[in-house]
C-alpha cells in the first residue's frame, strides 16, 4: 500500500486563472439569465478580498450561482476530492480549487486557507455542510465553522441560495429548470470576529445560513409540474410515516408509496405530500426527514441501532482514478463504524468511533454502480456500495451525525464541568 500514489494536500493553492471569467460569461451567465436568477446583495458591494464566503449546497448549479454572485472577482473554493476526479486535477488547480477529503481532520486545510487569505488575498469559498442537502433544508453545520472563521480573521459573507435544490435534488437529477433566488450578505466583520466568542460567531452564521427550499417553493408559489418529480424520493424518505416500515418505499412519477402497507402520497406541483386516503402524516418533506432523524437518534439512545451489509468497495487515493477493491463488510453500531475489506492486496480493518466521524458523504446511483457512502481517512477514500439492503445509505448518514452529536454533547458537558474550553483538535475542522 505504501507504493500507492496519494493526492498532495500540502501543495499550495494558486490564484484562479482569469480565463475562468470567460467560462463564467459563456456558461454561468446565460444559465442564470434563463433561470431568472434574482440576486440580492447586502453590505457586499464595498467588500474586498480577502474574505470567507459560506454557501449552502443543494445541487451542481450552486457553483454557477456562486461565480455569478461574486463576478468579476474569482475565488479559491474548497472542493471534495471526487470533484477533482470528475473535472481533472490540473484544471481544478488551474482555477484555484483546494482539495479535501470529506469529514476528515485535514492538517493542511487551515494552512492552505491561511495562505489564500494572507498571501493570495482571495475570496475563500466553503460549503460548510460539506455535502449536498438531501431534504432542501439546512443540514448539520459543524461547530468548528465559527472557530475556522475566527482563526482566519477575515470578514465572513454568506451566500444563501433558494430554488437550487428543487431544480435538481441528489435523489432526482432530472433538471426542473425552476427560477432561482440568492442572497449574498456580509454577516461578520474582521473586528467582530476578534470581539465575538466562537459560540456567538456560530450563532450568527447559523441565523444567516437557515434555508428551506420546499417552504420557499410553497411561499413563492414556484410551480414544478415535472411528471417525474417524486422519482427517487424513497432514497431519502426510506421509512413509512404510517406503518413505520423501512426500505419498502417507492418514489416514481408524482407519487410516493409504501409497498408494505400500501399507503400512497401525491407530491403536488408545489412540493407538498398529500395522502391519497386523506389521512395525513407529513405534508412537508423536511418534517418527514427530521422525524426519521429523531427515530434514529432514539434507536441510538436506547442502544438498539445496528446496521450490517456486504459492500462493494472502491478507493480513491488520488484524483485520477477509482480503484475497485472487491467486496467487503460494513457495520455500524452505537460504538462506531467499521469497514472490513481487502485493499491493494492487503486486509483492511477500519474502525471509526463516533467522535472521529462527524458525517458521511452520500451519493445516489453513483457512477451508475449504486448508492454509495464516501468514508475517508487522511490518505484514502473508501467508496462503499451496500449490496443487499435497499435505501440504506441515508439512515447510515443520519446515524453517523447523531452518534457524533450525542458524543460531542458529552464532551461539552465534561469540559463545562471541568471549566475547560473546546479546542479545534477535538473535532473535524
Amino acid at each position: 500500500m505504501d507504493n500507492i500514489k496519494r493526492f498532495d494536500f500540502q501543495k499550495k493553492p494558486r490564484k484562479a486563472n482569469k480565463l475562468l471569467l470567460v467560462v463564467i460569461l459563456l456558461m454561468a451567465f446565460p444559465r442564470m439569465w434563463w433561470r431568472r436568477l434574482k440576486l440580492r446583495k447586502t453590505n457586499i458591494k464595498k467588500l474586498k478580498p480577502p474574505y470567507l464566503l459560506l454557501c449552502n449546497h443543494g445541487s451542481m448549479i450552486d457553483f454557477y450561482i456562486m461565480y455569478t454572485a461574486i463576478f468579476p472577482r474569482l475565488t479559491n473554493p474548497v472542493v471534495a476530492l471526487d470533484g477533482f476526479h470528475d473535472m481533472g486535477e490540473g484544471m481544478m488547480r488551474f482555477f484555484g480549487c483546494i482539495g479535501k477529503r470529506k469529514f476528515t481532520r485535514d492538517p493542511y486545510l487551515l494552512k492552505n486557507l491561511r495562505y489564500c487569505a494572507d498571501k493570495l488575498k482571495s475570496i475563500i469559498t466553503i460549503y460548510p455542510e460539506a455535502r449536498y442537502s438531501f431534504d432542501g433544508a439546512t443540514s448539520y453545520l459543524s461547530p468548528t465553522t465559527g472557530m475556522l472563521a475566527k482563526r482566519l480573521g477575515v470578514p465572513v459573507a454568506v451566500l444563501n441560495l433558494k430554488g437550487n435544490f428543487l431544480s435538481c435534488p441528489q435523489w432526482n437529477k432530472e433538471n426542473k429548470h425552476n427560477r432561482l433566488e440568492a442572497d449574498i450578505k456580509l454577516i461578520l466583520t474582521a473586528d467582530e470576529l476578534k470581539e465575538y466568542s466562537v459560540k456567538k460567531i456560530n450563532e450568527v452564521i447559523k441565523e444567516n445560513f437557515d434555508y428551506d427550499d420546499f417552504a420557499w417553493q410553497k411561499r413563492e408559489k414556484v410551480k414544478i409540474a415535472h411528471p417525474r418529480r417524486a422519482l427517487g424520493l424513497n432514497r431519502i424518505l426510506y421509512k413509512c410515516s404510517s406503518c413505520k416500515t423501512e426500505g419498502e418505499m417507492v418514489g416514481e412519477g408524482t407519487t410516493l408509496r409504501c409497498e408494505h402497507c400500501g399507503k400512497v402520497w401525491e407530491m403536488t406541483e408545489y412540493g407538498e405530500l398529500k395522502a391519497k386516503d386523506g389521512v395525513e402524516t407529513f405534508t412537508h418533506i423536511p418534517d418527514w426527514y427530521k422525524w426519521q432523524r429523531e427515530c434514529v437518534r432514539e434507536e441510538i439512545i436506547n442502544g438498539s441501532y445496528y446496521f450490517e451489509d456486504e459492500i462493494f468497495v472502491e478507493t480513491l487515493p488520488w484524483a485520477k482514478e477509482f480503484i475497485p477493491q472487491g467486496t467487503g463488510r460494513l457495520k455500524q453500531s452505537c460504538e462506531g463504524l467499521t469497514i472490513d475489506c481487502v485493499a491493494y492486496g492487503e486486509p483492511v480493518h477500519l474502525f471509526l468511533p463516533p467522535l472521529m466521524l462527524e458525517s458521511v458523504h452520500v451519493e445516489f446511483n453513483y457512477r451508475k454502480i449504486g448508492d454509495a457512502l464516501d468514508i475517508s481517512t487522511l490518505d484514502d477514500s473508501f467508496w462503499c456500495y451496500p449490496k443487499n439492503k435497499k435505501d440504506a445509505v441515508m439512515k447510515i448518514a443520519l446515524a453517523t451525525e447523531e452518534l457524533f452529536a450525542l458524543e460531542y454533547e458529552k464532551v461539552l458537558e465534561k469540559r463545562k464541568a471541568a471549566k475547560v474550553g473546546v479546542t479545534a483538535g477535538d473535532i473535524e475542522v
